[in-house]
């Protein structure tokens, strides 16, 4: 039985929309890039074709995540709009939009800021030794370009969603090391919601040869995340690459409290299918744990916002009352209440698949 002060999981109905899968790194573990020119990029007319129906099915969050054009192609600017578009074309269709599209420039965070209501880019491993390896093809992995992102983000006061991929090449004292950078900014800044505990899981697209990141030590390492991690970060774990119902349990014990986005394909890990609610329901309810969902946004951060997107917000915000705290993780200005769960549009449960 859950040992918090309140037995919930969160989670976001999602749907992910990718603009393009173009990507000019070659990380080695990666499983969804394709070479620039050879992936067409999606034009607003999709987008709108494959939103309308998502109406129906309880979906809140809309995932804009992109493979990255190089900041000096003369493509950037044409892929940055388009991204900013589809932002756009989300808003307006009544959706929350957040935006993960690798390192970004100032500027382009500062424009993103006005169609998003959050935003993600995710750390992995500070560790330098992995540009000899794993990231050796990969120069926008540098991680003082990474840290940068953090900290625009938090100047901008944009909520920012990161996290570690585990299982790499690094060592246990990187995981630390990246746990503390993150801390540290954030509390300068206050602007983190979740730190993403993601094991690697092979993809068939990959070159990296090496097993999967060991399900076991995830409880060990979410039990020191939480300890390292200030309080009103909530640490989140990707249910789909946790095949044993008894370890995502034990998971959720060791502190972990968010499942991320559900949707219909996990985009990153395309061979590993999300679980749809009633599945995870199953899991967590008989050990007395609550599946609540949530939207991208926590609600410490709503005044961060322009008057449009505060309305946005507000419109699915309305539909819940605020729900008990989750294992001590509250925002710092409310610590009554967590920053997340939130009943659907249409006042029924999220049980449709929706993506991370």
């Amino acid at each position: 039985m859950p040992t918090s002060h309140s037995p919930i999981v969160t989670y976001s109905p999602a749907y992910t929309i990718v603009p393009t899968y173009e990507c000019f790194n070659r990380c080695a573990y990666c499983n969804f890039r394709t070479d620039p020119g050879k992936s067409p990029w999606m034009t607003i007319s999709e987008a709108e074709t494959l939103l309308k129906p998502l109406h129906s099915q309880d979906v809140c969050e809309i995932l804009i995540l992109s493979g990255e054009v190089h900041p000096h192609s003369p493509q950037r600017q044409a892929w940055f709009q388009r991204i900013y578009d589809l932002c756009e074309l989300a808003l307006a269709m009544g959706f929350l939009p957040h935006t993960n599209a690798g390192p970004l420039s100032f500027e382009e965070m500062q424009q993103l800021k006005k169609v998003n209501v959050s935003m993600g880019l995710m750390l992995e491993q500070l560790t330098p030794e992995l540009l000899k390896t794993v990231h050796k093809h990969a120069p926008s992995k540098l991680s003082e370009v990474r840290l940068q992102q953090l900290q625009w983000a938090g100047e901008l006061k944009i909520p920012f969603t990161t996290g570690l991929l585990l299982g790499i090449g690094e060592t246990e004292d990187d995981w630390w090391e990246t746990l503390e950078a993150i801390s540290q900014i954030h509390q300068r800044y206050h602007h983190i919601q979740e730190v993403i505990l993601q094991p690697h899981s092979p993809g068939n697209q990959q070159t990296f040869d090496a097993p999967p990141f060991d399900p076991h030590q995830l409880p060990r390492v979410i039990s020191q995340a939480r300890q390292i991690l200030p309080p009103d970060i909530t640490i989140q774990i990707p249910p789909n690459l946790i095949k044993d119902a008894k370890w995502l349990l034990a998971c959720i014990e060791a502190g972990a409290r968010d499942l991320g986005g559900i949707g219909p394909k996990d985009e990153v890990n395309p061979d590993y299918p999300h679980p749809d609610y009633q599945a995870l329901q199953e899991i967590l309810e008989p050990a007395g744990w609550e599946l609540v969902p949530r939207l991208p946004v926590y609600p410490q951060f709503d005044d961060w916002f322009s008057e449009e997107l505060q309305t946005a917000v507000r419109r699915w915000r309305r539909t819940s009352p605020p729900t008990p705290l989750l294992q001590g993780e509250g925002s710092k200005n409310n610590p009554s209440f967590p920053g997340s769960a939130w009943e659907c549009h249409t006042g029924g449960s999220a049980s449709k698949s929706a993506a991370e």
